[in-house]
């Protein structure tokens, strides 16, 4: 299966885990409770599943990777306790509570947060000491003397042998106590979370072209060479900063990233190519309406790995701004419930300053909703960001309203009118500047979205690249959420039109199936 399959066989199991009968008793016993076993080559996403998991259930995850733990600090360290028994006194061995046990009940008590996912990477590379003791963990869920709290499933990843010395291979009788999904690299659901990661589009232009070098291993006479999809990621990453920060990325800084000389080469090449048609064809104005004729005849002209580079850098620009409109949408909309509050609580017998202070613990319950979250490690980046901008409004509107100054910089400071209807005047006042802000860069947006379409349509009529670019639309979540919030014709009518075009092939090619 691919990554995407197990993340949902993954998400069914803790659904059925967790489920509770009539007396708030979970149904299926922890003895029956088989751990999950995610058995795939690294680098290919298991870890960031399980995040993507506990973010959209709500759950903890406390993630340890057994490669680093020994017997003691899995199990516990000895001491020796006092123990009276039938009236004779005994000296006897005891062990403290496990390190990873113990990391599950500080984020129960940190983040408030009593269910959750237990994580345990590369289990099949424990030490010789601990080994006889994981048997008994994966059946009994239990560490030495101290048992996982009641309310959290365990997942564990392993690496087959062929890609890790260390792999210990289970025997029969420990992987007949797990439930095994071998996970297999997929290029075509990676793309999906690439795109929601904003990766670098010259790193998924260039796996477009060469799909073989999404996940490659091979020996060469210098050792073994390897290719993943977390060098990838972690290329893309670097990318980015090095284009910020004006420096060149050659083959040496490639290849600490993608462990394949020529694989490097070509991407480097590539990479070069890329930075060469981001000059050329002006992106930014072809998005604002003012496509150079240059650029329209030669997009007409070009070869398909050039055109899919274009596609693939305008694709890159305009989810970035959808992205940032939907942030924005999200942000606003918690804050108006927010300030919903703040009006039924400011009238004119209320000083500003009640109103400031009232903000401030607002602001509070958001900060400790915010660290509850991420001490569960449920808290995506998205939601880290759409946080902190409603923190950073609460807490400039909550100076403004101690000053009072409005948004037309007029302050009402020592004005015996200035009560707690104005100072929320004051606040409602900063928070329809915000959305009017919002509502301007969605026009500003969608503009862009119809100039792309233009620019579509004139260089490349309705060839592969138009289902290219509906098909990257939909797939990403920012595409799909813009248009569906805030809605574009030319998507809708370029989504149908291939619609039926596709419905039409098939019709055709069931026509030729029949031989008439």
């Amino acid at each position: 299966m691919n990554i995407r399959q197990a993340k949902e066989y993954i998400k069914n199991s803790v659904n059925i885990y967790l489920k509770k009968d009539e007396f708030g008793e979970y149904c299926i016993p922890v003895v029956r409770q088989r751990p999950i076993f995610l058995l795939g080559a690294p680098g290919i996403g298991k870890t960031a599943i399980m995040e993507q998991i506990a973010q959209e259930m709500g759950i903890a995850l406390v993630s340890y990777s057994m490669t680093h733990h020994t017997r003691q600090s899995a199990l516990g360290l000895p001491f020796i306790a006092h123990k009276v028994y039938g009236g004779q006194e005994y000296d006897i061995s005891e062990y403290t509570m496990s390190e990873i046990i113990a990391a599950v009940y500080e984020t129960m008590e940190e983040s408030g947060i009593r269910e959750g996912i237990l994580f345990l990477d590369e289990i099949n590379c424990v030490s010789e000491t601990l080994a006889p003791a994981m048997l008994q963990f994966l059946q009994y869920k239990v560490f030495g003397r101290h048992q996982v709290p009641e309310g959290w499933v365990i997942v564990t990843a392993g690496n087959p042998p062929e890609y890790n010395k260390s792999v210990r291979e289970f025997d029969v009788v420990t992987m007949d106590r797990l439930k095994v999904m071998e996970v297999e690299a997929d290029y075509r659901t990676w793309k999906e979370y690439a795109l929601e990661r904003h990766l670098h589009p010259a790193v998924l232009n260039f796996l477009d072209l060469k799909k073989e070098y999404f996940y490659h291993m091979e020996f060469t006479p210098k050792g073994r060479s390897y290719v993943t999809a977390r060098g990838w990621e972690d290329l893309s990453e670097i990318l980015y900063h090095y284009e910020e920060e004006g420096l060149t990325a050659d083959e040496t800084l490639v290849g600490q990233y993608i462990r394949n000389e020529r694989i490097v080469r070509e991407f480097t090449a590539y990479y070069d190519l890329y930075q060469k048609y981001q000059k050329d064809y002006r992106i930014q104005e072809i998005l604002e309406g003012r496509p150079p004729v240059q650029a329209i005849a030669r997009a007409k002209e070009a070869a398909f790995d050039e055109r899919l580079s274009l596609v693939g850098m305008l694709l890159d620009r305009m989810l970035a701004d959808m992205q940032e409109v939907m942030e924005q949408a999200a942000w606003l909309t918690d804050t108006r419930m927010l300030l919903l509050a703040v009006k039924n609580m400011a009238g004119k017998e209320v000083r500003p300053q009640q109103v400031a202070a009232f903000m401030e613990q607002l602001a509070e319950q958001k900060r400790r909703q915010m660290f509850s979250q991420e001490r569960a490690g449920a808290l995506s980046k998205e939601e880290r960001r759409k946080y902190k901008k409603l923190l950073q409004f609460l807490e400039q509107t909550q100076k403004a309203v101690m000053t009072g100054e409005d948004t037309t910089g007029i302050s009402w400071a020592g004005s015996p009118e200035y009560d707690g209807e104005k100072a929320f005047d004051l606040v409602k006042g900063r928070y329809e500047k915000a959305v009017a802000g919002m509502k301007q860069e969605t026009e500003r947006v969608q503009a862009r979205l119809h100039h792309l379409f233009v620019f579509m349509e004139e260089a490349f009529a309705e060839g592969n690249e138009m289902l290219i670019l509906v098909t990257e639309l939909t797939v990403s979540s920012a595409g799909a959420g813009f248009i569906a919030a805030f809605g574009s014709p030319d998507y809708q009518r370029h989504s149908q039109e291939l619609m039926l075009s596709e419905r039409q092939s098939e019709i055709q090619g069931q026509i030729a199936q029949l031989k008439l």
